[in-house]
């Protein structure tokens, strides 16, 4: 089979197409035909040694495919079967050995690539809209990057539990689509010299001088600031994310003296710890999706064999909605 190795830690440029054995599953494993890998920013952290791996490593870890083998003890799931997974490493492949126990029945409603863009980005918004901080009807949201993959379903979400949707994004383009998915404010902070002190003052405009309940932040160091700023009285950040780079340690007295704040760091394997808390999750957000109440933005398609491309396209922020890699 092919997949896209990285060889040690660095830029998209370690990334390369190698031809490697066909892998077998083992106890409790499913040996998957890829039909879509997705593309996200943990791969980014891992390949660049920001979350620490052993090189070389076959990337990625999230995708959808058909099951082509079971190892023993799996009854769950049977040769055949359609499956999708947000944690199973080295899934940028061709043949992809998944636990069972991260994979979760695609409907058949659902083709493959929409199901391969949902897993990780779709439980992610999932689980900060529900359970991280639960967005009700009158709460009023700032999501950063809004026309990105989780930023335009977080929308969807926010707004159909009746919250009002604040984003930033960097272009007109991108404001279109995150106004498309329901954002009743578009923030462009490309144009601002000062994003930590402008882009505050623009919330607060916009939300009577109160500032927002909730931020979700998944750009980091180069927003956090003015998202804790951003904050009405008791508010919280939600950082899920470090796009900009990792937010270095802080006073927690800031959040004290900004009143009261609130902030915590959550990862989506906190949040699907339970086989029955991941079936929920998926099963909600794949159900929404095929039956149209959630629209799945795919923003770009790359082969396999560009995968340094589609790094560096993500990494770039030149892309909108989901980037996959299709085998």
């Amino acid at each position: 089979m092919h997949a896209v190795v990285a060889r040690s830690a660095g830029g998209p440029e370690v990334l390369s197409l190698t031809e490697l054995g066909d892998p077998t599953p083992g106890p409790g494993q499913l040996l998957v035909r890829l039909a879509a890998a997705g593309v996200n920013f943990i791969d980014t952290y891992r390949r660049g040694g920001v979350y620490p791996m052993e090189f070389p490593h076959v990337v990625g870890s999230e995708g959808a495919g058909v099951v082509e083998a079971v190892g023993e003890e799996v009854t769950d799931f049977a040769v055949g079967d359609r499956v999708a997974w947000a944690s199973a490493p080295g899934s940028y492949a061709e043949l992809v050995v998944v636990p069972a126990s991260e994979a979760v029945v695609v409907p058949d409603e659902l083709d493959l690539e929409t199901a391969a863009a949902l897993p990780l980005q779709g439980m992610t918004a999932h689980y900060l809209v529900t359970s991280t901080f639960e967005v009700r009807a009158g709460h009023d949201v700032l999501l950063h990057a809004g026309a990105g993959g989780v930023g335009l379903l977080l929308t969807q979400l926010a707004v159909a539990r009746g919250a009002r949707v604040l984003t930033t994004v960097s272009n007109p383009e991108k404001a279109a689509l995150s106004s498309a998915a329901g954002a009743a404010h578009t923030i462009d902070y490309a144009r601002m010299n000062d994003i930590g002190t402008e882009l505050p003052a623009v919330v607060r405009d916009r939300t009577d001088g109160d500032g927002v309940h909730v931020v979700y932040d998944g750009v980091g160091a180069a927003t956090f600031d003015a998202s804790l700023a951003s904050l009405r009285r008791r508010g919280t950040l939600v950082l899920f994310g470090g796009a900009s780079g990792q937010v270095p340690p802080f006073d927690l007295q800031r959040l004290n003296g900004a009143g009261s704040l609130f902030v915590t760091r959550p990862t989506l394997a906190h949040y699907t710890a339970t086989r029955s808390e991941l079936e929920w999750r998926a099963g909600e957000v794949f159900r929404a999706a095929a039956d149209g109440d959630l629209d799945v933005r795919i923003g770009a398609r790359f082969p396999l064999g560009d995968a340094a491309a589609a790094h560096a396209a993500l990494e770039g922020r030149a892309t909108t909605g989901k980037v996959l890699m299709i085998p």
